[in-house]
């Protein structure tokens, strides 16, 4: 490992974690409105997660 320059240490630049946080909460938003809209709105008001997790609205 070499030792970086001081102009060289100004160029580096951070931020990729805050996107990809960012990226995966509003994924992760998306998916919640998508299973409160199918309990909501559905006539049958069922929604099946993985894992075997069911909830029903009647």
């Amino acid at each position: 490992m070499t030792e970086l320059l001081e102009s060289q240490e100004w160029e580096v630049r951070g931020g990729e974690a805050i996107t990809l946080t960012a990226i995966l909460a509003l994924l992760a938003i998306g998916i919640v409105t998508v299973i409160i809209y199918k309990l909501f709105f559905s006539s049958s008001g069922k929604a099946t997660l993985p894992g075997g997790f069911t909830f029903t609205w009647e």
